[in-house]
Protein backbone atom coordinates (compact mmCIF):
# COMPACT_ATOMS: atom_id res chain seq x y z
CA UNK A 1 0.00 0.00 0.00
CA UNK A 2 1.35 3.38 -0.97
CA UNK A 3 1.27 6.09 1.64
CA UNK A 4 1.47 9.71 0.66
CA UNK A 5 3.06 12.30 2.83
CA UNK A 6 1.76 15.81 2.69
CA UNK A 7 4.32 18.56 2.23
CA UNK A 8 4.95 20.74 5.22
CA UNK A 9 3.06 24.03 5.08
CA UNK A 10 5.12 27.09 4.22
CA UNK A 11 6.12 29.14 7.23
CA UNK A 12 3.94 32.14 8.00
CA UNK A 13 5.70 35.51 8.09
CA UNK A 14 5.04 37.60 11.19
CA UNK A 15 6.04 41.21 11.83
CA UNK A 16 6.68 42.65 15.28
CA UNK A 17 6.98 46.35 16.06
CA UNK A 18 9.48 46.71 18.93
CA UNK A 19 8.88 50.43 19.43
CA UNK A 20 8.66 51.12 23.18
CA UNK A 21 8.68 47.42 24.14
CA UNK A 22 11.02 45.78 26.62
CA UNK A 23 13.69 43.47 25.28
CA UNK A 24 12.79 40.37 27.28
CA UNK A 25 9.11 40.36 26.37
CA UNK A 26 9.85 40.83 22.68
CA UNK A 27 12.57 38.17 22.67
CA UNK A 28 10.44 35.53 24.41
CA UNK A 29 7.62 35.99 21.90
CA UNK A 30 10.06 35.78 18.99
CA UNK A 31 11.69 32.62 20.37
CA UNK A 32 8.28 31.05 20.93
CA UNK A 33 7.24 31.64 17.31
CA UNK A 34 10.62 30.65 15.82
CA UNK A 35 10.55 27.37 17.72
CA UNK A 36 6.98 26.65 16.57
CA UNK A 37 5.43 26.17 19.99
CA UNK A 38 2.37 28.17 18.96
CA UNK A 39 1.36 25.44 16.49
CA UNK A 40 -0.54 22.27 17.37
CA UNK A 41 1.88 20.31 15.19
CA UNK A 42 4.93 21.31 17.30
CA UNK A 43 7.68 18.76 17.46
CA UNK A 44 10.93 19.52 19.31
CA UNK A 45 13.16 17.67 16.85
CA UNK A 46 11.84 19.34 13.69
CA UNK A 47 12.05 22.82 12.27
CA UNK A 48 8.37 23.75 12.40
CA UNK A 49 8.51 27.42 13.40
CA UNK A 50 7.58 30.49 11.40
CA UNK A 51 9.54 33.49 10.12
CA UNK A 52 9.68 36.70 12.16
CA UNK A 53 10.51 40.24 10.98
CA UNK A 54 11.25 42.77 13.72
CA UNK A 55 11.14 46.51 12.97
CA UNK A 56 12.11 49.50 15.14
CA UNK A 57 14.77 47.55 17.04
CA UNK A 58 16.49 50.81 17.88
CA UNK A 59 13.48 52.06 19.86
CA UNK A 60 13.44 49.36 22.55
CA UNK A 61 12.92 50.71 26.05
CA UNK A 62 15.51 50.10 28.77
CA UNK A 63 16.05 51.51 32.22
CA UNK A 64 18.92 53.97 32.47
CA UNK A 65 20.72 51.67 34.88
CA UNK A 66 20.56 48.71 32.49
CA UNK A 67 21.94 50.81 29.63
CA UNK A 68 25.01 51.64 31.71
CA UNK A 69 25.58 48.32 33.50
CA UNK A 70 24.69 45.51 31.10
CA UNK A 71 27.69 44.15 29.21
CA UNK A 72 28.00 41.61 26.44
CA UNK A 73 31.22 39.65 26.95
CA UNK A 74 32.99 37.37 24.47
CA UNK A 75 36.34 35.62 24.56
CA UNK A 76 38.49 34.91 21.50
CA UNK A 77 40.29 31.99 23.10
CA UNK A 78 43.62 33.77 23.47
CA UNK A 79 45.02 34.97 26.80
CA UNK A 80 43.82 38.45 27.66
CA UNK A 81 41.47 38.70 24.68
CA UNK A 82 38.22 39.21 26.53
CA UNK A 83 36.03 41.61 24.58
CA UNK A 84 33.13 43.43 26.17
CA UNK A 85 30.70 46.06 24.97
CA UNK A 86 28.05 47.90 26.98
CA UNK A 87 24.39 47.83 25.99
CA UNK A 88 24.25 51.59 25.31
CA UNK A 89 27.14 51.40 22.85
CA UNK A 90 25.76 48.29 21.14
CA UNK A 91 22.40 50.03 20.69
CA UNK A 92 24.15 52.96 19.00
CA UNK A 93 26.26 50.82 16.65
CA UNK A 94 24.15 47.72 15.94
CA UNK A 95 20.67 47.81 17.55
CA UNK A 96 19.59 44.66 15.70
CA UNK A 97 22.28 42.57 17.44
CA UNK A 98 20.68 43.19 20.83
CA UNK A 99 17.52 41.34 19.79
CA UNK A 100 19.42 38.60 17.96
CA UNK A 101 21.62 37.89 20.99
CA UNK A 102 18.62 37.79 23.33
CA UNK A 103 16.68 35.42 21.08
CA UNK A 104 19.74 33.23 20.51
CA UNK A 105 20.07 32.72 24.26
CA UNK A 106 16.41 31.73 24.56
CA UNK A 107 16.40 29.08 21.84
CA UNK A 108 17.35 25.49 22.57
CA UNK A 109 21.04 24.76 22.21
CA UNK A 110 20.99 22.14 19.46
CA UNK A 111 21.48 21.77 15.71
CA UNK A 112 18.24 23.54 14.89
CA UNK A 113 19.16 26.83 16.59
CA UNK A 114 21.15 28.15 13.63
CA UNK A 115 18.33 27.27 11.25
CA UNK A 116 15.77 28.98 13.46
CA UNK A 117 17.91 32.12 13.69
CA UNK A 118 18.05 32.28 9.88
CA UNK A 119 14.30 32.89 9.98
CA UNK A 120 14.72 36.01 12.12
CA UNK A 121 15.08 39.36 10.35
CA UNK A 122 15.73 42.42 12.49
CA UNK A 123 15.72 46.02 11.25
CA UNK A 124 16.75 49.08 13.25
CA UNK A 125 14.16 51.37 11.64
CA UNK A 126 10.58 51.09 10.47
CA UNK A 127 11.47 50.11 6.89
CA UNK A 128 11.99 46.48 5.93
CA UNK A 129 12.57 44.63 2.68
CA UNK A 130 10.06 41.80 3.18
CA UNK A 131 6.81 43.48 2.17
CA UNK A 132 6.39 40.99 -0.69
CA UNK A 133 5.97 38.14 1.81
CA UNK A 134 2.95 39.96 3.33
CA UNK A 135 3.89 39.56 7.00
CA UNK A 136 1.04 39.31 9.49
CA UNK A 137 1.26 41.66 12.52
CA UNK A 138 1.93 39.82 15.76
CA UNK A 139 0.78 41.46 18.97
CA UNK A 140 2.72 41.16 22.19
Amino acid sequence: MKTSTLPAPAPVWYIIDANGQTLGRVATKIAYVLRGKHKPSFSPHQLCGDTVVVVNAGQLSFSQRKLLQKEYVSHTGYFGHVKSIRLAKLLEKHPERVIKLAVKGMLSKNRLRAQMLKRLYVFAGAEHSHAAQKPVPLSL
